[in-house]
């Protein structure tokens, strides 16, 4: 009697951590609700998307200097997101010949 009774405790036990682990992740069932893919080419592109959990981004990039020495591709973008605290995360960023900037309230500053 006391084993079906630890083995029914075990089981019961495991089926509650599996309905917990689900609960854990809801980002794990989010759909797409929207995707654009506009302009994709080798001078440039632009797509966003957005998720039913609240995630949405949007990001287009042009090359610079095409044929020369200096090419490179310059990227301006945004993305926001639901944090575990409920606030919704925005950045905008650029990312360029200067490296990965980006900017949001939340961000610290570097100072000047």
């Amino acid at each position: 009697m006391l084993f079906k009774t630890t083995v029914f405790a075990v089981c019961a036990l495991l089926f509650a951590s599996l309905i917990n682990a689900a609960s854990v992740n809801p980002d794990a069932d989010a759909q797409v609700l929207r995707y654009d893919a506009d302009n994709i080419g080798t001078d440039g592109f632009k797509y966003g998307y957005e998720t039913s959990n609240g995630i949405s981004v949007q990001e287009e990039g042009q090359l610079q200097n095409a044929g020369s020495e200096n090419e490179a591709i310059s990227v301006r973008g945004q993305y926001q997101y639901t944090g575990p605290d409920n606030i919704v995360y925005q950045v905008s960023y650029v990312a360029d010949e200067n490296g990965f900037q980006p900017q949001g309230a939340h961000l610290p500053v570097a100072p000047q």
